[in-house]
């Protein structure tokens, strides 16, 4: 493309064409009335500029109905670009390939040894990536980025793990640049909370919300924050760490060194043993949910108990941030009204009222995808929006 001046009526041109598919790449396929008023353009604009990147090959309309009237959707084009997302978990690996259209093409998922080195770890995710590539008949070079989820603080600007007691043998190293290095395309990294909440927020139980908080209850216990439609992460990345709110200052030591954290009476280490002497040692969340939607009283005490911890948690958060919704990803979301009432009690006793009655509490939507379809948002949240412009506008 020529030099544009700045100011010019070619490089408003240009902001005016980035503005439309940005919009378009982060809710996968909009209207024209809907991009005219996320955007701010008018009804004509959005509608000249929709021709001219259709005829370029950058986006594909597609007929479809808004309010019982005729619409055309707008979606970026098939073939414009390919985002992969990987998410390590404290027992698990999972990879998805996915367009600029948010339609997912490859999923795969395999068990993960939690001992396993960065290395280790690093290897099965190139292994699984290039086999999936390979397997859908994609092209490497259509790879935009990947996004990388990890179960611990991530210093986003370096992208070096912190301590992190779920992946041990991960602390200190960079898996954002050795993947970029393995792959030889950008990689953008983030902890499992926050992605659980981006998956939500584009695909699931988060749609339509500028304000939410996605709980994730696991080996640990985190919030994902989205503010204004943005996560929030904090200057150090910690940023929903309420797993370390205290709950009781004689309670059992944390990890983190304090006494009685949420996560203390929260997360599966500390819970399912409460559980052992009546369902042996190899108890699973899962099955624990199960059994309490049978009927068992031990797990239903459990699970209710924990949704009022989660509760007291999730009450501070109204007070400080006063968010809209509550997501509760993980396998405990499964069980339903069983956690999600117990929720709700604390939040009323513990909230601010007008805050408590503003939220809404639900479980997620996508299981354990979340976090692997939050990678997959990651780049696309991430990525610009130039390159997809200088493949298909003529120079």
């Amino acid at each position: 493309m020529g030099v544009e001046t700045p100011g010019s009526q070619s490089s408003l041109h240009r902001a005016n064409l980035e503005r439309v598919v940005r919009a378009v790449r982060m809710a996968g396929a909009l209207t024209q009335a809907e991009i005219a008023r996320s955007t701010g353009l008018s009804a004509a604009t959005v509608s000249n500029i929709v021709r001219e990147l259709k005829d370029n090959g950058t986006v594909e309309v597609t007929p479809t109905s808004a309010g019982g009237r005729r619409a055309r959707s707008v979606s970026l084009s098939g073939d414009a670009g390919i985002v992969v997302g990987v998410d390590f978990g404290h027992t698990h690996l999972r990879v998805a390939i996915g367009n600029l259209a948010h339609r997912v093409l490859a999923e795969e998922a395999e068990p993960l040894d939690v001992d396993a080195s960065a290395a280790q770890g690093l290897d099965r995710a190139e292994f699984l990536v290039k086999s999936l590539i390979s397997g859908s008949g994609i092209s490497p070079r259509k790879i935009v980025g990947v996004g990388l989820g990890v179960p611990g603080p991530i210093d986003v600007a370096s992208g070096v793990l912190g301590s992190t007691a779920i992946l041990p043998g991960w602390a200190g190293t960079n898996p954002r640049d050795d993947l970029a290095a393995r792959l030889d395309v950008p990689v953008y990294v983030d902890n499992d909370a926050n992605l659980g909440a981006l998956g939500e927020l584009v695909w699931g139980a988060g749609r339509g919300a500028a304000d939410l908080a996605y709980i994730k209850v696991a080996s640990g216990v985190g919030a994902g924050l989205v503010i204004n439609g943005q996560i929030y992460r904090g200057p150090g990345g910690t940023a929903g760490e309420i797993g370390h709110i205290t709950l009781d200052e004689s309670g059992p030591v944390c990890r983190c060194g304090n006494r009685g954290c949420l996560e203390t009476f929260t997360a599966n280490r500390y819970v399912l043993p409460l559980l052992h002497s009546a369902h042996g040692t190899d108890l699973t969340v899962a099955r624990m949910v199960r059994l309490a939607q049978e009927g068992d009283a031990g797990c239903r005490r459990v699970i209710a108990d924990v949704g009022r911890h989660i509760g007291s948690g999730v009450a501070s958060l109204c007070n400080l941030l006063n968010p809209s919704r509550v997501v509760l990803g993980g396998d405990l979301a499964e069980s339903g009204e069983l956690v999600l009432a117990p929720i709700r009690e604390s939040v009323s006793r513990y909230a601010i009222p007008s805050a408590a009655r503003q939220l809404e509490v639900v479980p997620g939507a996508l299981g354990g995808r979340a976090e692997v379809l939050g990678a997959l948002a990651l780049v696309l949240s991430e990525m610009g929006d130039s390159s997809l412009l200088d493949d298909s506008l003529p120079a």
